[in-house]
């Protein structure tokens, strides 16, 4: 879809050399105005990294995330020093599938500690071939099959992000997941840097545990609703939906700012008249007009469901565990908790 994501390894490969030059006459110096001392230097993807990152590391980390709050993780682009950085990095937390120019970028750095999210958990497929959002080189290629095979896909209608097999990267938005990404870096944490282990073993218990509460306010607080389908303009949710017994109705086949197609609008109609659903989800990284405009012909009302891809003042909430608790709220009142 969008080809100016995509870097080549060319261009990556030079730009490392650009970034580690301009790396080598500061580095020294930023180390020491920032204060880091013998911190571990990590660099992490996105935000469901960097909070990992964060609340596992906790004093004996110095995080850097590649995303800034408010920027598409999707579409990034990276500058020549970040791709520098990533190369000066101690550890390196990243999720293969989500950013092509990140993944190119370090496979080429060389660091020793790096570790891919997507191997610490299981991935699936939730209908690859409808691919509405897909971030791959070939973005707009299943685009115009997603009318045809809607129905076919209650949880998760396809959101392919160029991941080999059409693989679900939204990991994150399943607590139980998201906990076990979590241990499998507490434990490369203890790996890369043994002189704390004891700390980050601790760290990741903590956070292990506020996960498992989470857990079980979703499960308790979604178990008996009016619906179970919901809709929402970036199929994000799949690995949620599966994980609660819900039904995402995502509008693929479109970018998540685009107007929808009137068959796929007729379509969520019926669909939210069978199965009584109440609201259209928007982001908050991303533009209302396709929820309102859908909402405006569905006689459905709109609500915010947060995919956690980045942290901002419009988020409802400071953390990642704040936003998902926002979000429940929001299911809850959509889905008609009892």
């Amino acid at each position: 879809m969008n080809v100016r994501r995509l870097i080549p390894s060319t261009a990556v490969a030079g730009a490392v050399v650009l970034g580690l030059t301009a790396l080598s006459a500061c580095s020294t110096s930023d180390a020491a105005d920032g204060g880091n001392g013998d911190k571990l230097k990590v660099t992490a993807s996105f935000y469901p990294m960097q909070f990992l990152a964060e609340k596992i590391g906790g004093e004996h980390v110095a995080v850097t995330s590649l995303t800034k709050p408010g920027v598409e993780p999707h579409d990034l682009e990276l500058t020549p020093r970040q791709i520098g950085s990533i190369s000066e990095s101690d550890y390196v937390l990243y999720l293969k599938g989500i950013q092509p120019a990140v993944d190119d970028a370090i496979k080429q750095s060389g660091v020793k500690n790096t570790v891919d999210a997507a191997t610490l958990t299981t991935l699936e497929n939730h209908g690859s071939e409808v691919s509405g959002h897909d971030h791959g080189e070939e973005g707009d290629e299943h685009g115009h099959e997603g009318e045809e095979a809607h129905e076919e896909h209650s949880e998760g209608d396809g959101h392919n992000h160029g991941e080999e097999g059409g693989a679900d990267p939204h990991i994150w938005l399943d607590p139980v997941k998201y906990a076990e990404v979590a241990k499998g870096v507490g434990a490369s944490l203890e790996k890369a840097d043994p002189d704390h282990a004891a700390d980050y073993k601790k760290n990741t218990d903590a956070l292990v545990a506020e996960l498992g509460e989470l857990n079980t306010a979703y499960e308790t607080g979604l178990k008996n609703t009016a619906t179970k389908t919901f809709i929402t303009t970036h199929s994000a949710f799949g690995y949620l939906a599966e994980r609660y017994g819900l039904t995402q109705q995502g509008i693929a086949g479109i970018d998540p700012e685009a107007e929808p197609s009137p068959a796929r609008i007729q379509e969520i109609h019926t669909i939210a008249e069978k199965e009584k659903a109440t609201t259209v989800f928007f982001e908050t990284l991303a533009s209302d007009k396709t929820a309102k405009t859908l909402a405006k012909d569905t006689g459905l009302r709109t609500g915010v469901l947060d995919p956690l891809e980045g942290i901002t003042d419009k988020s409802r909430g400071a953390d990642y565990i704040e936003v998902m608790e926002s979000n429940l709220a929001a299911l809850q009142k959509a889905l008609g908790a009892k």
